[in-house]
């Protein structure tokens, strides 16, 4: 069982120490993000320069603001320069963040992810000229770069979920209750099989937002504002959380959507925080978090922090560590 850690983002973050630190903890993968301030790929390089075998990954890098090509480049170049495997994390972020950040169209973005992962591959992995042909991209003519990049997708919806069947080596979830994480694999293994995949070569790797204290309290606030953060800000989260909640969700939406967000934190209940998360003391925490990954839909589990527990990072980071289970 691989261990996975979404490194902070922010002015408190500290990337590379942070990777640093976690690989002495025996995290395998370090897995980093990327929204706005900060490039992803260069970050992954300089902590290239710094750890000795964990693996590298994207979690996630969009397919709106790269091309394909840009992106089976940046994920070439970071493979040459890092000793243990890399990754390469896709998603299709937010209509907020593509359209008012980067410009552009959000627009079919299962079909983006798709492309992007077929074009990604047969630039890093292909043989002879890459020619492609698709709905959104037409390439001809070029050689493919010498590089093995599994291609991981967040996916949430069944439509991505299918899409990731058919052209992914890992999937990503995110707010979705980890006791139906088997279930909605399926989802994607059906697809894997329609395509002549075989689904067992595809890893699942989970978010867990994850915050530890000695005061529970704290510790669940820290998961309550990350969930309500994500089914208020993006409609794909609240769609995927109110598959198990629904009313709750509703209510989370349009608290944030409505410009409160204390009612919206105040919404996340109890027994979402335990459905979505990993929160409570040390010893609590390590209990529930061995149960996730223990599922037997679960490959690569991945620790994250939430935002709101910066405070709490370094204590979470050493209790979920591997050496601590």
């Amino acid at each position: 069982m691989r261990r996975g850690l979404l490194l902070p983002e922010g002015e408190r973050a500290a990337p590379v120490e942070t990777a640093v630190r976690a690989e002495e903890l025996g995290y395998d993968a370090l897995w980093l993000g990327e929204l706005w301030g900060a490039d992803a790929f260069v970050q992954l390089a300089a902590i290239a320069a710094r750890v000795d075998e964990a693996a590298l990954g994207t979690a996630i890098v969009n397919v709106y603001s790269r091309s394909p090509a840009t992106l089976a480049a940046a994920a070439a170049t970071l493979d040459s320069v890092a000793d243990g495997p890399v990754r390469l994390g896709l998603g299709a972020s937010t209509p907020k963040a593509i359209e008012d950040l980067h410009g552009s169209e959000y627009d079919r973005p299962v079909r983006r992810i798709h492309e992007t992962a077929e074009l990604v591959r047969a630039f890093t992995r292909g043989e002879g000229r890459v020619e492609y042909d698709g709905e959104l991209f037409s390439v001809a003519d070029f050689p493919p770069l010498d590089a093995e990049v599994p291609i991981y997708v967040a996916a949430l919806g069944p439509a991505a979920r299918r899409m990731t069947g058919r052209v992914a080596d890992g999937w990503i979830p995110h707010n979705v209750p980890f006791s139906a994480l088997g279930d909605a694999f399926e989802t994607v293994a059906n697809a894997a099989r329609e395509a002549g995949r075989d689904p067992d070569g595809i890893a699942v790797a989970p978010y867990v937002p994850a915050a530890v204290s000695d005061d529970p309290e704290e510790a669940r606030a820290a998961v309550r504002g990350h969930l309500a953060y994500y089914v208020g800000s993006g409609e794909g989260y609240r769609r995927a959380v109110a598959e198990a909640f629904p009313d709750e969700a509703d209510r989370v939406a349009e608290a944030w959507r409505a410009g409160d967000r204390a009612a919206a934190k105040a919404a996340v209940t109890a027994e979402m925080v335990d459905a979505l998360g990993v929160a409570g003391t040390p010893d609590g925490a390590r209990e529930r978090f061995s149960e996730i990954a223990a599922l037997d839909a679960v490959d690569e589990p991945i620790v994250v922090v939430p935002m709101q527990a910066e405070d709490l990072r370094e204590r979470t980071v050493e209790t979920l560590a591997p050496e601590n289970r």
